[in-house]
């Protein structure tokens, strides 16, 4: 069986997957914190997932590419050079880099994007996301997933078509733009909805999560999928062959 080793593997993501393996058909290789070696376990993993934290990336994807080992990364909170560093990676291993596991929303992705390319640009999109008092990014990488599938189906880089939050006098909504906006409060797991207002209907596309179980669910089914992968940068979509 396959051997999968956990970065992050102290946190409430690291250890919902560990409960998982077994059941999932895999085997658990070890996990990994702040306090451990990062190369130990990624030579003893056949894949690595990592759900630490965005200042240890650098490390673990140095691990993976020493090793050879492919790994699947759901940290969010990167930088563009951390962006940089997995393309590279991905030249030498498999990388399967999102910012949410989840195969519902994989699939909301997936449909945004359709609804984005079929609805013009006089259909608003907004982009909302609500989640717990301790997180500490906004918006969320679900979020700004959504939001990358909706300015693909409109043939846009996000960063083109981006604006978060509103206050004061902004002026008119600026057509083709693509709206976010991040709640925070109580206990929230995930809350993601896309809205596609146009003149006198809306169209709203959503995600409610209920369970952290569905994330390391779908990171055990990327992990299972991506050992077997060529060197290149991969995507949850690639797992359903969307």
């Amino acid at each position: 069986m396959i051997a999968i080793g956990i970065y992050g593997s102290a946190g409430r993501m690291g250890r919902a997957i560990a409960d998982l393996i077994e059941g999932e058909g895999a085997t658990l290789a070890g996990g990994c914190d702040s306090r451990d070696d990062p190369d130990a376990l990624a030579k003893s993993a056949d894949v690595l997932v990592d759900f630490s934290i965005a200042g240890a990336l650098d490390a673990h994807l140095a691990a993976a590419r020493a090793a050879r080992t492919p790994i699947v990364i759901g940290t969010t909170g990167l930088s563009p050079a951390q962006h940089a560093a997995i393309d590279e990676a991905a030249t030498e291993i498999a990388v399967l880099q999102t910012g949410n596991t989840s195969l519902g929303i994989t699939l909301l992705a997936n449909l945004v994007r359709e609804a984005a390319a079929r609805l013009g640009p006089d259909w608003d999109i907004e982009i909302t996301e609500m989640h717990h008092r301790h997180k500490v990014d906004a918006p969320s990488g679900t979020a700004l997933l959504l939001g990358e599938a909706a300015a693909a189906g409109r043939g846009h880089a996000l960063s083109d078509l981006r604006v978060d939050g509103r206050a004061g006098l902004v002026g008119a909504r600026t057509e083709g733009t693509i709206g976010m906006a991040a709640l925070r409060g109580g206990s929230v797991i995930g809350d993601h909805e896309v809205i596609f207002a146009g003149e006198g209907e809306r169209v709203t596309l959503g995600h409610f999560a209920q369970d952290r179980t569905i994330f390391a669910r779908g990171a055990v089914r990327a992990a299972l999928w991506l050992a077997g992968q060529a060197p290149g940068r991969y995507r949850m979509g690639d797992v359903l062959g969307l």
